[in-house]
């Protein structure tokens, strides 16, 4: 086991970090009071080539792999997790769902759009009566000869107004039955496809989400993603991907709110000394740091894992339970080391914090996590 960064990982967190400088830092709380999804910054990060990194050469992506993708999410959320959450959520479940399920006229159709940034991803799968529960949606596709006619909504989607393809999983069986979903990639301006509410969140405000909305709309059969019926299967096997990129958030906010706190205990003096010199804040360091590291192990294993092509839902499941509920407990430990400062918005940790609880809801709530783990113990 090797735990330094290879070459690569050195790389990009290098030219993540200096482009964050001059890109992201001016710009975060303005993007984030105003709700302002940076389009523009995306495209930046396009050419860069973190929209792709898991999209093969051949197909206008960096042709990376996992570990380098941790990176990648990591870094980008110590600087700001509303931007990492958007690079997660194109990268692992847009674009990584029409590599891993699409067919070659797809894939050569979409990806290279995507993995530049030309193309910016959405993935729906939750809808207004369904969240955890996603074989009960009610969003139905009906086949009319070449084309499927889609009636229903999603909603909490990730670039749902601003994407311009999305990766949709809709119900074209029975409700309940794991076999009766299939997917397709609708694209922006087909008819009866729109964009609904925009949602005023907590936190991860830069991060747009909003639903998406089919009124008949018409989408050919040639868009239709692997066999009738799998869509269900499909979903689950991305988000086995995706909590590994909500795992690589956490701890790039995790580091983030850690670090900060890190710098003003030795900067803040009280009673004539700093107060990292006292054992109640050394402490809650010395806690904090410990979390981060048994987080960056977790993922790094699950990213092994998925690398090699091994079943990962279980070790991806526990990093990411972990590693978003310690980072939620770190953001909060980090207000509380500023004190009062920390429930200001002139110190990052205030941002740090709002942001973190998203980590335990998405792409499967803690609970689902500890499901998840539960039933495969028991299965062994």
């Amino acid at each position: 086991m090797n735990f330094d960064y290879n070459e690569m990982q050195s790389m990009i967190a290098q030219s993540i970090k200096d482009f964050a400088e001059k890109n992201i830092k001016p710009y975060i709380m303005e993007w984030d009071e105003a709700q302002i999804f940076p389009v523009d910054l995306f495209k930046k990060l396009g050419e860069m080539g973190f929209m792709g990194v898991l999209v093969p050469e051949e197909y206008g992506g960096s042709g990376l792999g996992y570990h380098e993708y941790v990176t990648v999410v990591e870094e980008i959320s110590k600087v700001d997790p509303s931007i990492g959450l958007s690079v997660a959520a194109h990268n692992s479940l847009c674009t990584n769902h029409i590599l891993t399920f699409g067919n070659e006229e797809q894939k050569k159709k979409y990806l290279p759009k995507l993995a530049t940034a030309e193309y910016i991803g959405a993935w729906g799968l939750t809808e207004h009566n369904t969240g955890s529960d996603a074989g009960g949606m009610n969003t139905t596709a009906v086949k009319d000869g070449d084309f499927w006619v889609i009636n229903g909504a999603k909603n909490f989607i990730t670039h749902a107004i601003s994407g311009d393809v999305a990766v949709v999983i809709v119900r074209t069986g029975e409700k309940g039955d794991s076999k009766g979903m299939t997917a397709f990639v609708l694209e922006k301006g087909m008819a009866g496809f729109s964009s609904g509410k925009k949602e005023n969140k907590l936190g991860m405000r830069a991060s747009e989400t909003a639903e998406l909305v089919f009124d008949n709309c018409r989408v050919p059969d040639a868009n239709r993603l692997g066999e009738v019926g799998q869509g269900f299967v499909q979903a689950m096997k991305i988000l086995d991907g995706g909590r590994i990129s909500i795992g690589a958030l956490s701890l790039g906010i995790a580091k983030g709110a850690y670090e900060a706190a890190l710098k003003y205990s030795k900067e803040r003096y009280q009673f004539g000394q700093p107060i990292s010199s006292f054992q109640g804040i050394s402490f809650k360091l010395a806690d904090m740091a410990t979390e981060i590291e048994a987080s960056e192990l977790l993922l790094h294993k699950a990213a092994y894992l998925k690398q090699q092509h091994k079943p990962v839902t279980t070790s991806g499941a526990m990093a990411k339970m972990y590693a978003s509920e310690a980072c939620v407990k770190i953001a909060n430990e980090a207000v509380q080391i500023h004190g009062g400062y920390g429930y200001t918005k002139d110190f990052p940790v205030e941002k740090f914090y709002r942001d973190s609880k998203l980590c335990t809801i998405g792409e499967g709530t803690t609970e689902i996590q500890k499901l998840v783990i539960s039933r495969n113990l028991l299965k062994e």
